[in-house]
């Protein structure tokens, strides 16, 4: 992946560039010492003037806040819907104050700000709001009208750059050779480190990832958390590094220094590097990103106008290869057959992604639908614009617009365009970590209530297509991953919360869904797309949980089916990138690592989706692994296979559930005790408790109750039916004397009396 860069036709701006920013993918505005606002079109690199700013109005930063079919986006964030007055340009200027321009770029107001020059003036994310920060160390909010809402930072030394948080809580600034993070929340503190030798030069905070970068007079570009704690530091360079800007969707990372521009993970690793050698064109400043993340601009210290767009981006999946050699174009090859296909489109790309023998492209207008078997005929689906993220699934595909989310099968029909409470009013917000698409089922994370995880249903005339269910965490999600294998009800969600806590759930159990903990300090996860297999990624180590779906009810099973491994020899900041099949793969700094998990494993879920159980045991018993009985016991306990089970937990030395199989198969294999003891093996308590009332079993659903030490339920249930009250006072009281403490529930405390 690279940047294919162009210079402006007409170098005729002796005055020099100072500041520009994009109106939309198409248009950039521009504006220097000269005092004339210009207007670029990216496709031919020509440009008009437009306007003429106020005499004595030298400009130091512009900032573009663009309302976009209702939707407000600036070209660095988006954020919610607004109107089309909302459609404004902020100039800021070497004397101190700043002019907000509306949408026909006329002059809305002038406002006096600093004392000195304004360094750094930005729309906040949602835009309601913009900052600005002087020479004179001062940051100050403002309203959209202009009205200074407070003063937020006074220090003695000049501010060279300040961008807003992606969710305008706080806000980092540069200061010599510190950078700070000031949240606007109330007796806050100041987070403050050293980040370069010389100079911070420049400053950019990402939308998605939460990263921020720097570029300084030592020749480095550094990445940082929101911690100050360093991520990556990059070679020195020849010259120093004069601008750096990460991509609307946080993915990549432009870097800009003398004769010099790379385009960098948001890790901090580099794709590649152009230098301009045949010309001196300068120091590269103020790059910046269309709002598609396609292509760039920057103006450069002698005063030319550079272009850039992606080129040589490579997906692969399986036999496929795909890579864009153009603005329009893309190589599909087929490595296994040795053939290659030149696909053409009429408009440019803007995304476009490559799985399970289909591609998926994005343009201007449209999305084209290939099969690896009919490249040569794609269904084309019309009115698509302005596409921000495309996942692929097995039997559907979904892409995010400006408008809504959009579930299509890959015939080209609209299958579902699910909808929640706030949901247009989101769809800025969206990304790939809050989003997943499964093989029956959807789910996406609430932006309003991030801790709230709606989940449709994809199958036909199902219910939760109109009024999703949803999952509520105890702590903000940051991550959903929906399983991409198996039956309708073997279907799984996992999901990351911010204190890297992993959780599961089955997506079928119904408006209730139970959570369960299997795993802690991760910090991403991948489902595989062949089998029920999660592979989890830590700081220094990643786990694979090789039957998180049946064992999650029970912690032993989960310890003996889930393996975790070093990857220092792998190195530091670690992505996943694919799981197909048996073999996960890995990135670190650019370089790709394929390792396998264990096939048996693999070839196990398999023969458990085809309910081969016979041949599952032979397997086992012929490979007489520890994992693989465990995983198997797991399995056949959720389908009520208990001569199966029994022999596979006895194989895997569990020998408490071999008794307890006993105690089930000695009774009746149609009576309600014997469905709720299944349950009950399976960690289904609420559903054994609920077959026992069903059926009349009060005395068992209370002693039920009692077993798994759920006391205020089986006091409620005996209070209730008026039976066994003693009885339960008694076995409370039996237990808190075997722990030797006081009863301190309410509950059985007023029950004792008032008996």
């Amino acid at each position: 992946m690279k940047f294919k860069t162009y210079l402006a036709k007409d170098s005729k701006l002796s005055e020099g560039l100072c500041v520009l920013g994009w109106s939309n993918n198409e248009h950039i505005y521009s504006c220097g010492n000269d005092q004339q606002i210009y207007k670029w079109t990216s496709t031919n690199r020509e440009f008009m003037q437009v306007a003429k700013l106020p005499d004595g109005f030298v400009p130091s930063d512009l900032h573009w806040l663009v309302s976009k079919n209702g939707n407000l986006s600036s070209s660095s964030s988006a954020g919610p819907a607004g109107g089309k007055a909302a459609e404004c340009l902020l100039l800021a200027g070497t004397e101190g104050s700043f002019v907000i321009l509306n949408k026909s770029v006329r002059f809305d107001r002038n406002v006096m700000a600093h004392l000195g020059t304004i360094t750094s003036s930005r729309w906040s994310p949602d835009g309601s709001g913009l900052l600005t920060a002087g020479e004179d160390g001062i940051i100050k909010i403002w309203s959209r009208s202009g009205m200074l809402r407070s003063t937020v930072v006074q220090n003695e030394g000049p501010i060279r750059c300040a961008r807003w948080a992606p969710d305008a809580s706080a806000i980092a600034y540069s200061q010599g050779t510190f950078v700070s993070i000031k949240p606007l929340a109330a007796n806050s503190k100041i987070l403050k480190w050293r980040a370069h030798d010389g100079m911070v030069l420049c400053l950019s905070w990402s939308n998605n990832t939460g990263m921020i970068a720097t570029g300084g007079e030592d020749c480095r570009y550094k990445i940082w958390d929101t911690q100050g704690t360093n991520i990556y530091v990059s070679v020195t360079d020849d010259f120093a590094i004069t601008s750096v800007e990460f991509s609307p969707d946080g993915i990549l990372l432009a870097v800009g220094g003398f004769n010099m521009i790379k385009l960098c993970h948001f890790s901090g690793w580099s794709h590649s590097i152009v230098r301009f050698n045949q010309q001196v064109i300068g120091s590269l400043f103020n790059i910046v990103w269309a709002t598609d993340g396609t292509q760039i601009a920057a103006s450069t210290s002698t005063g030319i106008m550079l272009f850039g767009h992606i080129i040589e981006r490579e997906l692969r999946n399986r036999n496929l290869k795909a890579m864009t050699i153009g603005r329009k174009t893309i190589l599909l090859q087929d490595i296994v057959c040795r053939t290659s296909d030149t696909l053409d489109f009429p408009e440019r790309i803007i995304k476009w992604e490559l799985g399970y023998g289909h591609l998926v492209v994005a343009t201007v207008h449209q999305l084209h639908i290939f099969n690896e078997h009919y490249v040569n005929t794609p269904i084309i689906i019309d009115g698509r614009s302005d596409i921000r993220l495309i996942k692929l699934g097995r039997k559907n595909f979904l892409v995010v617009d400006h408008a809504s989310i959009w579930i299509y099968t890959y015939s080209g029909r609209l299958h579902l365009n699910p909808r929640y409470n706030g949901s247009q009013t989101q769809v800025a917000q969206l990304n790939a970590r809050c989003i997943s698409l499964g093989i029956d089922c959807f789910a996406v994370r609430d932006h309003a209530d991030q801790t709230i995880v709606h989940v449709f249903d994809l199958l036909p005339s199902a219910t939760r297509q109109e009024e999703p269910y949803s999952i509520h965490s105890k702590a903000i999600v940051v991550e959903v991953a929906v399983c991409r294998f198996g039956n309708p009800a073997d279907q799984y969600l996992v999901y990351l919360d911010a204190n890297q806590d992993l959780y599961i759930a089955s997506v079928h159990d119904g408006s209730e869904f139970i959570s369960y903990k299997i795993g802690a300090q991760v910090t991403n996860v991948m489902w595989s797309s062949d089998t029920n297999i999660l592979v989890g990624l830590h700081d220094l180590s990643y786990s694979v949980w090789y039957c998180p779906g049946e064992a999650c009810t029970d912690p032993t099973l989960i310890a003996l089916t889930t393996f975790t491994y070093d990857t220092s020899e792998i190195g530091k900041n670690i992505s996943l990138e694919n799981f197909e099949g048996a073999n996960v793969t890995f990135r670190s700094s650019g370089a790709i690592f394929t390792v396998s998990v264990k096939p048996y494993c693999v070839i196990l879920h398999k023969l458990f989706a085809e309910n081969q159980w016979e041949k599952a045991l032979k397997l086992c018993r012929l490979m007489q692994s520890q994992l693989l009985w465990a995983t198997l016991a797991a399995m056949a306990s959720k389908r009520n296979q208990l001569d199966i089970s029994e022999e596979a937990f006895c194989a895997s030395l569990q020998i408490d559930k071999v008794y307890h199989l006993e105690y089930i198969k000695s009774m009746s294999p149609s009576s309600p005790k014997h469905m709720a003891e299944n349950s009950i093996m399976s960690g289904r308590v609420q559903e054994a408790e609920t077959i026992l009332l069903h059926s009349k079993r009060l005395k068992e659903a209370i002693r039920l109750s009692i077993r798994v030490h759920r006391w205020e339920e089986a006091l409620e249930l005996a209070l209730k039916h008026g039976i066994d009250v003693d009885f339960v006072l008694a076995e409370r009281a039996r237990y808190l004397r075997a722990l030797e403490r006081e009863e301190n529930n309410s509950h059985f405390l007023a029950t004792r009396k008032n008996p």
